[in-house]
């Protein structure tokens, strides 16, 4: 199956390249554990995008899940282009990763970023969760710790969401989660401990060393074109959203992507660009749309400076850390202020 999803894929490839006529500068293989295909079918994978994008000068990432025999892996992978590496550390506490369900442990994760460092690999993420079971701000310490220590260029940290039709959302009763307050404090505590390791961070859950940022995850932040391929895969082209079902057999089977309406709006982008540490300003608007951002937005944001929720500046505003935390509601209130506000 994993051979007929590699052709699959290339097929993929071939036809979206005649259909678009467009070349690419990012490749993102994920998410899930794209590693498991193995080092030759993700080099095919890698080399087919090439020939039919032309990657000139691009980013190539994949994601994985540190564990042994990731060491070829990472040599094919990078044989083929790949220039970046996503590893799902989670935590780097025993007890947490345990109760996550996690296999690998603290060491595994070491030895994986040596391993991608050494197949020639330059440019490497680890993802951390917060709010887990048992986590306290000593513990996450540790993990942010541990990260510096490792020397990646990159860090990405969510809180902890238990979607429906988990095992963890069918025993969420059972679950001793940190409380929201408990959960905003170690949020805010990750946000300061990565500034002092050297990590910036440039989205809510986003933070790099300076010139790292993740390419391709940019693009949709900044509402870019993109073209998805495999189960579950969403596109953005031509101003048209579409996604593929998520059954691999309707995928292998030939099953073409769904329409999803039109995309790239000024609410669209706006709501993307708060997620942004960069935040909403005049000039990404004019440039794209013609106009500043427009005054009732701007004066709906001035009423959250003072919460500390907002930090506006000449020709815009962006939200803070404590900002991010409420960034849903936060987001609604600016961008669709009520007409007695």
């Amino acid at each position: 199956m994993m051979d007929d999803y590699t052709e699959c894929i290339i097929n993929n490839l071939k036809s979206s390249s005649e259909q678009t006529a467009r070349k690419a500068d990012s490749l993102y293989l994920g998410g899930g554990t794209p590693s498991l295909l193995g080092g030759r079918r993700t080099a095919r994978i890698v080399e087919a995008a090439r020939k039919y994008f032309g990657l000139e000068g691009a980013e190539i990432a994949v994601e994985a899940n540190p564990g042994s025999g990731l060491a070829e892996f990472f040599r094919e992978a990078a044989a083929a282009g790949v220039n970046r590496v996503s590893l799902g550390l989670q935590s780097a506490d025993g007890d947490e990763l345990r109760l996550l369900g996690r296999r690998h442990t603290a060491d595994d994760a070491a030895r994986a970023v040596e391993a991608a460092r050494n197949a020639g690999i330059g440019s490497i993420s680890l993802d951390l969760m917060l709010a887990v079971q048992g986590q306290t701000e000593e513990s996450l310490r540790h993990s942010i710790e541990f990260c510096a220590s490792c020397g990646v260029q990159h860090v990405s940290a969510y809180l902890l969401k238990v979607e429906p039709h988990t095992l963890y959302w069918k025993e969420r009763a059972s679950l001793r989660l940190p409380d929201e307050d408990t959960s905003a404090a170690l949020y805010l505590e990750a946000v300061r401990l990565l500034a002092a390791h050297g990590y910036r961070q440039y989205e809510i859950s986003n933070f790099a060393k300076p010139g790292f940022e993740s390419r391709h995850n940019l693009k949709y932040w900044h509402c870019e074109e993109y073209l998805g391929l495999g189960p579950s895969a969403h596109s953005f082209l031509s101003g048209r959203r579409f996604h593929y079902a998520s059954s691999l057999r309707g995928y292998l089977a030939g099953d073409g992507p769904v329409q999803d309406g039109t995309g790239g709006d000024f609410d669209e982008f706006s709501m993307l660009r708060l997620r942004l540490a960069e935040g909403l300003t005049d000039r990404v608007c004019r440039a794209r749309f013609g106009y500043a951002v427009p005054e009732k937005i701007s004066r709906a944001a001035e009423r959250y400076e003072p919460a500390g929720l907002i930090q506006c500046f000449p020709g815009g505003f962006r939200f803070t850390p404590r900002g991010f935390l409420v960034s849903n509601a936060l987001t609604a209130e600016v961008l669709f202020p009520s007409p007695a506000s």
